[in-house]
């Protein structure tokens, strides 16, 4: 089995310069009147699909999502996707680095975990109206390519981003999670990516998090009705499924890349989450 393919930034086909940290396209220039298929593959950047009228099937991370007007799709370097999409489908694919958004400032660092860390976002038609607007912004200043231009591509995705850290946070608000516990919460997902491998105690991320192991339990249950443990055990089982079907690893290179010394261990438990042993999932999914 083959892994599956990494993307790098679309290099323009006009003989123009490349930026090799940003790019973004028309959706009808990308599709060109016909339908079109992109297989299961990964990217070193982040993608945003943002879709006036969009027809066809999403899957990102094994997770099928329906293509629909008015729909935002986001996706983080790592993830992997396959997309399905159809002829009569409008609107922007932009794609960019984590340099050239300056994820090294602790601020545009947090604005852009918070607007990344939903996959599909469905605004209501004010906001996808604006959402719209800054793209096309955004469209004809890489396209003009003025004195300064990079600076105001940064300054509207910045803008770009906190309409959709709005939209996420009056989803919270419905759902009575305050800003307070989304910030943990998003807190803790980014300690689990970096730490799963080494550390999959409750009590860990509890400790990172300055939290008991109760208030941490009582924050991911109210977000996402879901046990520390639960969405533990969920990541591990993500990963597992990325480096079986985006490398080409052995089943007990997999394992230990996960932390597990008993690869006999790691199949049982990767069993029991998916019904399919390793082997098994590689074959049938690959």
């Amino acid at each position: 089995m083959k892994p599956f393919p990494v993307r790098k930034i679309n290099v323009p086909q006009d003989g123009s310069k490349p930026s090799i940290s940003f790019g973004i396209r028309d959706v009808k220039d990308i599709l060109a009147g016909k339908d079109t298929l992109h297989e299961f593959h990964r990217h070193e950047y982040f993608f945003i699909l943002a879709l006036k009228k969009g027809k066809g099937l999403h899957t990102i991370d094994f997770t099928p999502y329906k293509v629909v007007n008015h729909s935002v799709f986001f996706i983080r370097p790592g993830q992997v996707h396959e997309l399905m999409l159809k002829s009569e489908s409008t609107g922007y694919l932009m794609e960019f680095k984590n340099d050239f958004y300056d994820a090294c400032d602790k601020m545009s660092s947090q604005l852009l975990r918070s607007a990344s860390s939903m996959n599909l976002c469905m605004p209501d038609a004010d906001r996808f109206r604006r959402l719209l607007t800054l793209l096309a912004f955004i469209y004809a200043e890489f396209t003009d390519k003025k004195e300064g231009h990079q600076e105001v591509i940064r300054a509207n995705l910045s803008i770009f981003f906190i309409e959709l850290a709005r939209h996420r946070q009056q989803r919270s608000a419905a759902n009575n999670v305050s800003q307070y516990m989304q910030e943990r919460l998003d807190r803790f997902t980014e300690l689990l990516e970096t730490h799963v491998a080494t550390h999959k105690e409750v009590s860990h991320y509890a400790d990172m998090l300055h939290l008991s192991t109760y208030q941490l339990n009582a924050i991911t249950k109210a977000a996402l009705g879901k046990t520390v443990s639960e969405l533990i055990d969920e990541y591990i089982i993500l990963e597992s499924k990325r480096y079986l079907l985006a490398t080409s690893n052995l089943v007990n290179q997999v394992a230990f890349l996960l932390g597990y010394e008993d690869v006999s261990y790691f199949i049982r438990f990767f069993k029991k989450h998916t019904g399919h042993t390793p082997v098994v999932f590689r074959r049938n999914f690959g």
